[in-house]
């Protein structure tokens, strides 16, 4: 039933969100209501972006990159869960279930460094406004988001090919609600011990560098706006920096629960409420946190809806 030494069967069961049936119905409808806003808030971003010359600067860059990543990798999770709700057989095929797990890596890492390079955008601007065309150039913001993605490519590689050479024989009932490395290690009647060290260190590489990049970016945002003599600057600015520091916060801390912590220590079910955070509440809420709320993009979006 295998193929080659990865399993010894080629189907999975995925638990779901929970196992109450008369929350199926409302938790589909509430996921539903999540996805759609997440889509078109998404995607409605791109397409602002794209075609406002207002917005064709670094920050709504590293914004139209973040929305295109939070699109993505709610996609690749949200689509199969709703299903699951409505379905009796939660089923998943080894191979889909690799192929969620990998794209997921790749975005969920590529997410964290996007708001390490906004937070360093954010800093240029604030302590270095004189030379921040110069420092922003085109060129550099390309690179950060290709840097972004090749770092979670290499971790999807990396995790994805460690997974795939486990066999998993105790069990094919996943206790989540997508392909996670977490309970997938479980499932496994290998050895984990190189998987956990790798979810370990990549895990906490990629939280610690950029919540430590980030925090660094801020202290000297922060002196910057204390220098301001302006109390309505210094309000604007910090009403920048809070929406910025709410998702770094969020993404980050469910994250440090799910992945960087003792694996007695808390429970699946308290790891599915975890990772519904970053999973699906975070792509939904960016686009409002960060975009919504700034006068650029309404002033954009006004133009746009009147045809300029």
């Amino acid at each position: 039933m295998g193929t080659g030494n990865h399993s010894t069967a080629d189907v999975f069961v995925l638990v779901g969100l929970t196992q109450q049936p008369e929350l199926l119905l409302p938790l589909f409808l509430l996921f539903l209501g999540i996805y759609v806003v997440t889509v078109v808030g998404n995607l409605g971003m791109i397409l602002l972006i794209t075609v406002s010359p207002l917005l064709h600067t670094p920050m709504y860059y590293f914004l139209s990159s973040l929305s295109f990543v939070d699109l993505c990798y709610s996609t690749v999770i949200t689509p199969k869960m709703l299903v699951n709700f409505l379905g009796k057989k939660n089923l998943i095929l080894y191979s889909e279930c690799m192929a969620q797990f990998f794209l997921f890596v790749i975005f969920v890492v590529a997410e964290g460094y996007l708001l390490t390079a906004m937070a360093y955008d954010r800093y240029v601007a604030i302590c270095r406004p004189l030379l921040y065309n110069v420092i922003m150039s085109s060129r550099l913001c390309s690179l950060l988001v290709l840097v972004a993605f090749i770092l979670g490519l290499l971790c999807a590689i990396a995790h994805t090919s460690a997974l795939m050479k486990l066999s998993f024989c105790k069990s094919h009932i996943i206790n989540h609600y997508f392909c996670d490395a977490l309970p997938l290690l479980k499932l496994s009647c290998s050895n984990t011990h190189l998987n956990e060290l790798l979810v370990f260190v990549t895990g906490g590489t990629n939280t610690l560098v950029p919540t430590v990049a980030v925090a660094v970016s801020y202290v000297f945002i922060f002196c910057s706006i204390l220098r301001i003599k302006s109390s309505e600057g210094r309000s604007k600015a910090f009403g920048t920096c809070s929406s910025h520091l709410m998702a770094v916060g969020i993404f980050f801390g469910s994250i440090t629960f799910m992945y960087l912590k003792p694996s007695s220590s808390t429970s699946l079910e308290q790891e599915k409420v975890s990772s519904v955070f970053y999973t699906t509440v975070i792509p939904m809420l960016n686009p409002l946190i960060y975009s919504l709320r700034n006068k650029d993009v309404k002033k954009a979006l006004g133009r746009f809806l009147v045809g300029r």
